[in-house]
């Protein structure tokens, strides 16, 4: 049988590695720590956690609480580490972070099927299965590895995006559809606001927290002059009290149909997919911390009670333009033998990019055993994030994070609200995910 090489013991190469090895493949797990550190890591330790502790909401209503517990169904490593080192953190799961990565850093120590090579690596070996989990600080050398001899293009080096919304929890009796001079199909939702309303959101606006810059983020944005290019709504609004009304908050050409004239200043949303459950603010890409993006955005009429599926972003983030380029299963059209897990695929946050490793690793020992791929169905969270990752939405392709507007929808109307509308789907996920595991277990 062929070894597996995985490339970073982060949680999306640690769950990789860990899923190939339980399926009966040999792996060599590649890393380059204590040798060499990225700028965000500091200890020897596989899994570490460089930001927050907490995995986020545990609550299976949550897309990335049903996320967690698919992964629990399939065996994730990473999922058994948290359930193990927890910390109180109400309904979410929050961890000790130095007993976590110790965990799984014994724990793949002690895999007979897992050997540790502590070494950086630039390139893909001809002929051999690999995973690449590098992370988003990933190497000068390997990121120019991958976007030219692997034919991967230009790699994204800095992150700028919009918050997303839930389409149902935005008021249609405040909000209307609209395209400017009624041009095209009406395909905006339009946010109308008077002075007075806009001259609070403003100060809001303009006075709000910004997230702290790492060292690494802040000098990704001076020598990509990111603020130019891509400028966060809150550092264009501090320009001048005008200029986000002639900017993305430009009112003309729309007229609300039910006063019949155009409001002082208008944010527009735009469709995130197909489907039209999630909607992008147009215009409002933002270094906000996500307290104060949701305290100050929902001070915008009609998102007074608005769901983010995604918060705005500004920071260091390496990830391919995955559309088209890699598979469900993560691993590449053009080149079926190398996989990528992790922040690099455009999944967000720590839960999902170890569930994109749990995906790869799975996949990458099924080619190695000469076994069809195993496609998780789009009804699931696992599977609704491969296919976002193959297939993108409308527009440019930016990394996300779980939520219910990527999974399939029910196709059916759910009474009780949002919270049984999600408990249906985390039902209906949970139940694809056992028959999965029946129908595998049925066929070794």
């Amino acid at each position: 049988m062929k070894t597996i090489y995985v490339y970073g013991a982060g949680l999306a190469g640690c769950e990789a590695a860990w899923q190939a090895a339980k399926s009966g493949a040999k792996v060599k797990l590649f890393e380059m720590k204590p040798q060499k550190y990225t700028p965000a890591h500091h200890t020897p330790g596989f899994a570490e956690l460089v930001c927050s502790n907490s995995l986020r909401s545990d609550c299976v209503s949550n897309a990335v609480g049903l996320l967690k517990e698919e992964m629990r169904r399939m065996g994730s490593l990473i999922m058994e580490a948290a359930d193990a080192t927890r910390v109180p953190a109400g309904s979410a799961l929050a961890v000790d972070r130095e007993l976590f990565s110790k965990y799984i850093t014994d724990q793949i120590h002690a895999c007979p099927n897992i050997e540790i090579v502590n070494e950086e690596v630039d390139h893909v070996e001809d002929d051999v299965i690999t995973v690449i989990a590098t992370g988003p600080l990933t190497s000068d050398a390997m990121a120019s590895y991958i976007s030219g001899t692997l034919g991967c293009g230009n790699l994204h080096f800095f992150d700028a995006a919009a918050p997303i919304v839930d389409y149902s929890s935005i008021n249609m009796d405040v909000a209307y559809f609209a395209s400017r001079y009624d041009k095209g199909d009406a395909d905006y939702i339009n946010c109308p606001m008077e002075k007075e309303q806009y001259d609070a959101f403003y100060e809001a606006l303009i006075s709000a927290e910004e997230a702290a810059l790492k060292d690494f983020d802040r000098e990704s944005q001076k020598s990509l002059k990111v603020f130019e290019g891509c400028m966060p709504v809150e550092v264009m609004a501090r320009r001048g009290y005008d200029t986000l009304r002639y900017g993305p908050m430009k009112p003309v050409g729309l007229i609300d149909p039910r006063v019949g004239k155009e409001a002082y200043a208008v944010v527009q949303l735009r469709k995130e997919n197909k489907e039209g459950s999630m909607f992008n603010l147009v215009g409002f890409q933002t270094h906000l911390t996500f307290p104060e993006q949701r305290r100050v955005f929902r001070m915008i009429p009609g998102l007074e009670n608005a769901e983010f599926l995604r918060y705005g972003v500004m920071h260091r983030n390496t990830y391919l333009n995955s559309p088209g380029m890699l598979t469900p299963v993560y691993s590449m059209t053009e080149r079926p033998s190398v996989f990528f897990a992790g922040q690099m695929t455009g999944v967000e946050g720590y839960v999902e990019s170890a569930g994109s490793g749990l995906v790869a690793g799975i996949n990458a020992a099924r080619l190695a055993l000469e076994k069809d791929a195993l496609i998780f169905p789009e009804e699931t969270v696992l599977g609704a994030m491969g296919a976002y990752v193959s297939r993108g939405g409308i527009g440019p392709f930016v990394p996300m994070n779980a939520n219910f507007g990527i999974v399939k929808p029910l196709g059916y109307k759910v009474k009780g609200g949002k919270t049984a509308k999600n408990e249906k789907i985390a039902e209906r996920a949970l139940s694809f995910i056992e028959d999965l595991k029946k129908s595998e277990n049925q066929n070794q």
